[in-house]
């Protein structure tokens, strides 16, 4: 009995992906993969001669602005940059991190310059790069302090964020808003992203208080 993706992956293999590859993308498994480009008598694909970086280097495009673009493949649904190397795969904006830091990053990696999935070595950053720079913004713009716990007790030396303005809140609150499927108004700036009004009331004002208070 034929295979019941028989067609699907003879189109992979067209297109000359690996076993592992096809397998991965149509959930299948990659021994039967091969199986089929042996009986088609198609060569097995050749290892990736090129590392990561110098792969990462043949789908990008300079923008003005020291931006870049990406011109490879994208996440379906949110259109973010993929790269896939060795049967792996990765976030462009990760490889991007780590040509331009030398190191892994951590935590959500992506640019922060305005222009949307960009990937440019040097406006990527990680989240403790990005807490960082958030919070002089607030300091330069004459915002408070924030306080050793927001209003529900949790622990701001290790939840507190900040909007691309500077604005404080807590992750914890954050991630309660959003578990209860709450979303913030178009008014508040990330909007789309659960409100951290509901369950700590005073983050939207860029002032998170002491529990104690």
């Amino acid at each position: 009995m034929p295979h019941p993706k028989l067609n699907a992956i003879t189109a992979l293999l067209g297109d000359g992906l690996s076993n592992a590859a096809i397998a991965r993308e149509l959930g299948c498994d990659r021994h039967a993969v091969g199986d089929i480009r042996r009986a088609l008598a198609l060569p097995n694909v050749p290892r990736q001669p090129l590392t990561l970086e110098q792969k990462w280097a043949t789908f990008t495009r300079e923008l003005p602005g020291g931006h870049v673009e990406w011109t490879g493949e994208r996440q379906k649904t949110s259109g973010t940059p993929l790269l896939r190397h060795r049967e792996q795969a990765y976030t462009a904006a990760r490889v991007a991190f780590r040509i331009g830091n030398g190191r892994e990053p951590q935590g959500y990696t992506y640019a922060d310059c305005g222009l949307k999935h960009c990937v440019a070595p040097g406006h990527v950053e990680d989240e403790p790069m990005r807490i960082r720079a958030r919070e002089q913004l607030r300091y330069l713009g004459g915002g408070p302090e924030h306080k050793t716990h927001c209003a529900h007790g949790h622990d701001l030396s290790t939840h507190v964020r900040y909007e691309p303005d500077g604005v404080a809140y807590c992750s914890a609150c954050k991630s309660d808003s959003k578990r209860r499927g709450q979303r913030t108004p178009p008014d508040i700036p990330g909007h789309g992203v659960p409100d951290t009004r509901t369950t700590c009331p005073d983050a939207a004002s860029g002032i998170v208080r002491d529990n104690s208070e």
